[in-house]
């Protein structure tokens, strides 16, 4: 299948400045990124990707502006096996920030390129679940996080040389990291910068690498963090940890860690938005006569006041008995009471006589006397079926007026020729 031309891709024309192709670029990322629950398509993502490192960078730009895709062909072949399911939970900003650098993160400019060169990298971003109470939700709470994450090698201390091995410069790269291929194309030749294939990108070669990293100067280790859960978070809020992500390569910073919540269901109650609503049986006695009955409540059991009379459905209020508003504990949302009148199924004899005689002092009729079945029985018989007109016609014939005289008779009058008798 054709490619689609990278200004169309980005909805830009082909006068279009760095600025704006940023612009574009970034607008359309946040609707087409992975993480957009709504609009999220990761095929559209990863071209629309393809098309900003083409056109956000001088040379490639060129290129493509004489020759097209082939002027750029292999030059923005790293999307294609791209596992984008890594960045779940990531937002925009940072997804950003991992392919194109630190500049993608507001203004400044394009970040580091698109090549890995022989200086400090930042390291990879995690992602980590957390479960939590319902309560804890409400209140806040503290929770250790474990990870396991890139730290810098203990044993070479990141210069990926054993002890006592010589550490020199790359002679491929000169230090570099990177080295231009000439490639040709039609009747034109042109550079392509990629990875030192000899050093990886380092700029350095080593004659004994370190066994415990295998060269690397990174190492696996477990790593706790504290995190402060603040009151009121809701369920799929992420928090981030800056620098509790991987080590970066050659003396790079750590990335960030990223920790999604999720809140357990409560067996009582249910959250809509800072409010919380739950649902409380009232006994035929409480419902008629109102009065106090303790209701649960995330701050403990609390007095509520029935009205007399109150009928099942009533919503009763509680006010600031809800969840407090996030990063503004001192604000809380109200408790929504449900009253649902409860119908007992097992009571005593005697409970049965007050029933009754309830039944008898509102004038209520709990059973139907003899008439009123046969009265119901006779109304559930089948009628007969009608003939329709014939029958009609049947019924019209025998109706006869005031003087015995039929609606046939009638007619045959009007049709009777004048002067017969």
């Amino acid at each position: 299948m054709a490619k689609q031309d990278y200004y169309e891709t980005l909805g830009v024309s082909k006068q279009a400045s760095a600025d704006e192709i940023k612009k574009a670029f970034r607008k359309k990322a946040r609707t087409l990124h992975p993480d957009n629950k709504e609009s999220g398509d990761e095929q559209a993502f990863k071209e629309l990707a393809e098309a900003y490192e083409v056109l956000s960078d001088e040379q490639k730009r060129g290129a493509y502006d004489r020759y097209g895709h082939e002027g750029v062909k292999g030059s923005a072949s790293r999307f294609d096996d791209m596992d984008f399911s890594n960045f779940q939970g990531f937002g925009v900003d940072d997804i950003l920030e991992a392919l194109f650098g630190a500049g993608m993160r507001g203004g400044g400019g394009f970040g580091g390129g698109f090549g890995r060169s022989a200086g400090p990298m930042q390291g990879a971003h995690l992602k980590q679940d957390l479960e939590i109470d319902f309560l804890e939700a409400v209140f806040g709470c503290t929770k250790t996080v474990s990870i396991k994450r890139n730290e810098e090698c203990t044993t070479c201390l990141g210069t990926c040389a054993a002890p006592g091995s010589t550490v020199s410069t790359c002679q491929t790269c000169g230090g570099q990291g990177q080295v231009k291929e000439l490639v040709n194309m039609l009747f034109v030749q042109t550079y392509q910068i990629s990875t030192c294939p000899h050093c990886a990108g380092r700029g350095k070669k080593v004659d004994k690498p370190c066994r415990d990293c295998s060269g690397q100067g990174l190492t696996r280790k477990n790593k706790e963090f504290e995190i402060k859960v603040p009151a009121g978070i809701e369920n799929g809020s992420r928090m981030r940890v800056m620098g509790g992500g991987d080590k970066g390569p050659q003396g790079g910073p750590h990335g960030d860690l990223y920790v999604i919540i999720h809140v357990k269901a409560h067996k009582e109650f249910v959250r809509d938005g800072i409010d919380i609503h739950l649902s409380l049986p009232v006994s035929f006695s409480m419902a008629a006569l109102g009065g106090e009955i303790l209701v649960p409540t995330v701050d403990g059991s609390k007095i509520l006041k029935i009205p007399s009379g109150v009928q099942s459905g009533t919503q009763l209020v509680m006010k600031e008995m809800g969840v407090p508003m996030l990063n503004q504990p001192s604000r809380r949302g109200d408790q929504i009471v449900h009253v649902k009148l409860k119908t007992p199924t097992k009571i005593s004899r005697e409970e049965k006589d007050l029933f009754a005689r309830l039944a008898e002092l509102q004038g209520e009729k709990l059973s139907l006397d003899a008439d009123e079945k046969e009265e119901a029985k006779g109304n559930n018989e089948p009628k007969k079926p009608s003939n329709g007109k014939k029958e009609k016609n049947a019924g019209a014939k025998n109706k006869k007026n005031d003087d015995g005289e039929t609606f046939l008779d009638k007619i045959v009058d009007v049709f009777r020729p004048k002067g017969e008798e």
